[in-house]
């Protein structure tokens, strides 16, 4: 810090504190070693400086004796958010700060443009501005977000994109195509094209870009407002937007589903969703972190809800368990719950394919490890049957099977009869499976109960979970889209984000 210090003219300079250190000729030798070092790192200092200063002076006192072109390179690699304040400093730094170069490498090193920024300077936009009056004051709502809509829930990325930012709603496919990647929807846009500065447009309908706001509640939230609903409005009046809702969330008209219960639920949803088309707010979350005993990569996942079509989860590992959290959710249980936890020290083996279409025998095997956790951890120390019913094997719930550890070899794997699918085209192998319980509740969230489950790995980016009470069989299906500004900073964040999400919908 002293050597910071001198170079920027703030401290005593070498010469001064040699002729001072000469005229105190008592001092005890620490001082004097202290002084040597000093004066070492001072020699260091200056030789690097004057590597690259070849047309400044031998040995800087300051920073304001560099030549201008290497306070252009220090400044470049500074981070955007300290150049303001090292702009208050001189004229000479401000001057400096003017250069293009310093900002279009912030602006590439921060939010990832190049190309962007050859088509932005050809509009006669400069790099300063485009760091300064859009991306800095807006960086804060980079990444991903949930919207509050109630049960319904949703996930929205943040993202530079061109040069804008725009914030994507990502929809799961049409029920049951769960293999189908994400739809994306534009909410909103930031951009520079009117006076220089920054205007935010509403995306929301089918007439086109309109004004909108955006504003920020607190930390890790933020709020959307359109100041032009009546472009939302279709000609048609609410039939028209209804049927055109129903087109692109379902990819089908209200006729084409002829389950009563389904229509029920599909115009109860359409009716809820319709009230937050003017004004929307969202909170901040995080992608699970990664760590090398996970049993396969955490992330976001598609699967099949029954009725409720698809819905996105995120999964994560936490020890000995693993969860999957609802980021859309439904009437019955809805976002922000945790759908699924899966006990990674209780896994379950298969019998054959014969007596695995049997519901009575996967019934019998799921239950009686259901039994043992019920009883506590000292029960995984008792003889229980496994899938061939021999009381000398071990039991199902094997002790030699630690979190995260190698899947065996693919075994063959088939539903039991009269267990639903909403998507039959399933994978017949799988890895492994675990012992879970699933989170079923009625309308409303009401009498929310967890019921026992088989959890089935069939590789790195599919799983599936059967739900026993309901003899039905979820898939789901990776993301595989690219997520940025959306790691957790800590595992300590992103604990507290998944317990924050379940109070937001409870």
């Amino acid at each position: 810090m002293a050597v910071c210090a001198r170079l920027c003219g703030a401290g005593q300079s070498r010469r001064c504190r040699r002729r001072q250190r000469h005229s105190q000729p008592h001092q005890d030798s620490d001082s004097d070693m202290d002084m040597d070092e000093e004066e070492e790192e001072e020699r260091v200092v200056a030789g690097v400086l004057g590597s690259g200063a070849s047309a400044g002076p031998p040995h800087p006192q300051s920073l304001l004796d560099l030549p201008p072109e290497l306070l252009v390179e220090i400044f470049s690699s500074l981070p955007g958010t300290a150049l303001p304040n090292l702009a208050l400093v001189c004229k000479k730094f401000r001057q400096i700060l003017n250069t293009e170069t310093i900002w279009r490498r912030r602006c590439t090193e921060e939010f990832g443009m190049r190309d962007d920024l050859r088509k932005m300077e050809i509009l006669g936009m400069s790099s300063r501005d485009l760091y300064v009056k859009l991306l800095h004051p807006y960086r804060h709502i980079l990444g991903l977000w949930q919207p509050d809509i109630g049960p319904y829930g949703g996930l929205l990325n943040v993202v530079v994109d061109g040069l804008f930012i725009i914030g994507w709603m990502y929809l799961p496919p049409h029920d049951p195509r769960v293999e189908d990647p994400m739809r994306r929807r534009p909410l909103f846009r930031i951009h520079m094209w009117e006076k220089n500065k920054a205007a935010v447009e509403c995306m929301y309908g089918h007439k086109g870009p309109h004004k909108g706001d955006i504003q920020t509640v607190k930390k890790d939230e933020f709020s959307t407002k359109c100041n032009q609903t009546d472009h939302h409005r279709m000609p048609g009046g609410r039939q028209e937007e209804f049927r055109t809702w129903l087109e692109e969330e379902w990819g089908r008209t209200l006729e084409d589903i002829f389950h009563e219960h389904m229509q029920e639920l599909i115009l109860m949803k359409f009716i809820y969703t319709s009230q937050y088309d003017n004004c929307l707010t969202y909170r901040r979350i995080y992608l699970p972190p990664c760590l090398p005993s996970d049993l396969l990569q955490p992330g976001l996942f598609k699967g099949t809800y029954g009725s409720h079509g698809l819905e996105i989860i995120m999964l994560s590992f936490h020890g000995s368990k693993a969860k999957a959290t609802k980021l859309t959710g439904d009437p019955n249980v809805p976002a922000g719950q945790l759908t699924l936890e899966i006990d990674l020290n209780r896994p379950v083996r298969l019998p054959d394919l014969e007596h695995q279409r049997s519901i009575e025998e996967l019934s019998r095997l799921v239950l009686g490890v259901h039994e043992e956790a019920q009883r506590g951890p000292q029960s995984r120390d008792a003889p229980s049957e496994t899938a061939e019913g021999s009381d000398s094997a071990p039991p199902a719930g094997a002790e030699d099977v630690e979190p995260g550890a190698a899947a065996s070899e693919a075994q063959p794997f088939v539903l039991p009869l009269g267990v639903m699918a909403r998507n039959e085209v399933y994978p017949r192998t799988c890895k492994m499976c675990f012992y879970g319980t699933g989170l079923i509740a009625g309308h409303g969230f009401t009498s929310p109960e967890r019921t026992p489950g088989l959890f089935v790995l069939f590789d790195d980016d599919h799983f599936g979970f059967i739900w026993l009470e309901l003899k039905s069989f979820s898939l789901y299906s990776r993301l595989t889209d690219q997520l940025s500004h959306a790691q957790a900073p800590t595992l300590e964040r992103f604990e507290a984000m998944l317990r924050n999400m379940q109070s937001w919908t409870s």
